[in-house]
């Protein structure tokens, strides 16, 4: 039997300190979440490299004590639990005791701190666990944390981290975050040396919104403000047309902590139903404020998964918060519809030089000949309005092709050579007749052609605006699926132009704003987007600039992009051939016509023609593309057999 051994304290705090500290981000987070408790209104974080090497925390808080630092770094020492009792009702973010113990243990640690009592600050470093230096140093009142090589001492774990762009990107989800539950504090975030987000501070929660996630998301947003049964829901969610593909811009926050409640997701998604479209998901950033004591944070280490000792009130309040925050904001609005204007009085033609006009019936001109010279015989006819009214006004101010009509000095418009004042006559309309367009609407003629096998194939009709017959021979009949089989053949399409589609370059790039989890994906994958027509670059703070899509994407991009982020983001450990693959499919299914669309006779004869040349069976989803009814089943059915 295996001899029991008793850890010493070094190995020990290093398996405790992975309960805590998994990343970059889970230093930072644990940081943040400190100096909020200390009631800073200012806090600054600076990274390098991803945090891996370089990472600051400074705030303007309380500090701490000169005879208090040492204790700080002690495993479950806390000024935030004093007794059993206090866990009941936690009220602060932090409160295990175990953060800084946790990261001193894998870096090293530079602190700098002062409170207000005290003329000098305190200098304190400690190294794996082990304490080097405590002196006097000159600070500002608050607390710096600076810190280095971060697993230098245990490389095991540092091989598993990942590049620095995706451990930088999960620290600045962690300050979004950070920003968001606490608008009144301004967060300042330094990224090798570039500021990417600083918000103002100044208590409004849209303010901070505007500054993590950009204009175009904070547009699309409206205010909640309800309480029900002593839960108090407050902040934004999305209006249905700036609805996301997937649930990553969802953020719920309570009691100031960001956490993950499925009770709050599914309220707010049950509260959206009937206004979005199956498949698409609201974004929020919405605080829930409940007693301390009906909710247990305790569950684990990284204070994200909670407990509501009733998730009734909590479901309730969410789901009639949002749902009149959509009744009241999401309303259409009115139609107002103007009085027309009274006309200004003009001279016009006699009613019975009117009855004298040859009557023409003028259709919709469709050929551009026509409608070049109609539009400019009417450029060159005067406004009556402007006509003078007397006829030596007129013919020293008439325009040179109306001014004589070759009979003698008489005016086109008045017929006399007198000063009297003339009713205006306009100039007749020609006898030459406008061209008509053919019917354009004709129905064309029936489609019957040989297919491979020499059968004769004859197009029957549509169905729903989804269904195409098709009549095989004399003994079958074809359903066809367009949108499935126009899905299939853009998918083969995309695939055999072997990586290099066919690209359209946008007049304006698109900006798209990401969770940071999707953003760091989209930048991981930029050379396999490439190679599906996407022509992507980072743009900062979230968010992708979009320069180029292939030529066949014509829906709303940043749809198509968010949703491209998504599958990425979640599906990090497919090999590439798949993760290219599935973005064949999902340009192919955008692109492709839609069922309930309606097409013309003349698109549903071409797809049938393609159909017949490519063989397709089955679309990239594995649906079938068609199905085939033989007459003896029909014959079957109506009892003819």
């Amino acid at each position: 039997m295996p001899k029991i051994n008793v850890l010493d304290k070094h190995v020990a705090e290093l398996i405790a300190a992975g309960e805590v500290v998994e990343r970059p981000a889970s230093v930072i987070k644990e940081l943040t979440e400190n100096t909020i408790d200390a009631g800073a209104t200012a806090v600054t974080v600076e990274i390098k490299h991803g945090g891996i090497t370089f990472m600051r925390v400074t705030d303007n808080g309380c500090g701490i004590a000169r005879e208090d630092v040492p204790l700080a770094f002690l495993r479950h020492a806390t000024s935030k639990v004093r007794s059993q009792a206090d866990l009941a009702h936690i009220g602060t973010l932090g409160f295990r005791g175990e953060a800084l113990a946790s990261i001193a243990a894998v870096s090293h640690i530079e602190l700098l701190t002062r409170t207000e009592k005290e003329l000098a600050g305190t200098r304190y470093l400690i190294s794996g666990g082990e304490e080097e230096t405590c002196e006097d140093a000159g600070c500002a009142q608050g607390t710096t944390l600076v810190m280095r090589d971060l697993f230098y001492n245990t490389p095991a774990r540092m091989k598993f981290l990942k590049k620095d762009v995706t451990e930088g990107n999960a620290i600045a989800a962690v300050v979004d975050h950070a920003a968001l539950s606490h608008p009144e504090v301004s967060f300042r975030f330094l990224r090798d040396g570039k500021e990417v987000l600083h918000t103002p501070g100044d208590g409004k929660l849209k303010n901070a919104v505007f500054a993590v996630f950009g204009r175009e998301f904070t547009q699309g947003l409206i205010p909640v403000s309800y309480e029900l049964n002593g839960v108090k829901v407050w902040g934004f969610i999305s209006k249905p047309v700036a609805s996301r593909p997937n649930r990553s811009m969802q953020n719920f926050f309570l009691n100031g902590r960001y956490v993950k409640s499925k009770t709050a997701m599914v309220s707010m998604e049950q509260a959206f139903k009937g206004s979005l479209m199956v498949g698409r998901f609201p974004a929020c950033v919405l605080h829930l404020q409940v007693d301390f004591s009906a909710v247990d944070v305790n569950v684990h280490p990284s204070k994200m998964e909670i407990r509501f000792m009733n998730e009734k009130p909590v479901f309730e309040a969410v789901y009639h918060g949002v749902k009149t925050a959509l009744q009241q904001e999401d309303a259409p609005s009115a139609l107002h519809l103007a009085a027309p204007a009274a006309k200004p009085a003009v001279l016009r033609t006699p009613a019975a030089a009117v009855e004298q006009l040859p009557l023409r019936t003028a259709p919709c001109v469709h050929d551009s000949a026509a409608f070049s010279h109609a539009s400019s015989v009417q450029q060159a006819m005067p406004d009556v309005r402007d006509i003078p009214l007397h006829a030596k006004d007129a013919e020293e101010n008439a325009p040179p092709n109306f001014a004589k009509n070759g009979l003698g000095k008489e005016n086109s418009f008045t017929g006399k050579t007198t000063g009297k004042t003339e009713e205006i006559v306009p100039p007749a309309i020609p006898d030459t007749p406008l061209p008509v367009a053919s019917d354009v609407s004709a129905p064309p003629e029936p489609y019957v052609q040989q297919n491979a096998e020499d059968v004769p194939v004859k197009l029957v009709g549509e169905a729903f605006h989804t269904y195409i017959f098709v009549q095989q021979g004399q003994d079958e009949l074809r359903i066809i699926d367009k949108h499935a089989a126009h899905e299939r053949m853009l998918y083969e399409k995309l695939k055999a132009q072997a990586g290099e589609p066919e690209q359209q370059m946008l007049l304006a790039p698109v900006t798209v704003t990401l969770s940071k989890e999707e953003y760091t994906a989209v930048l991981q994958n930029l050379e396999l987007l490439a190679k599906a027509g996407f022509a992507m670059e980072d743009f900062g703070a979230g968010t992708v600039l979009v320069r180029s899509v292939p030529v066949m994407l014509q829906e709303d991009l940043s749809s198509a992009v968010a949703e491209i982020a998504g599958h990425l983001a979640e599906n990090r450990t497919d090999v590439g051939t798949e993760k290219l693959d599935w973005l064949y499919h999902n340009i192919a299914c955008r692109a492709a016509v839609k069922a309930g669309d309606e097409s013309s006779p003349q698109e549903l004869i071409h797809l049938v023609e393609c159909l017949e040349r490519e063989d397709v069976r089955y679309c990239p989803h594995g649906r079938p593309v068609s199905i085939v009814l033989k007459r003896k089943d029909l014959e079957h059915q109506f009892g003819r057999l």
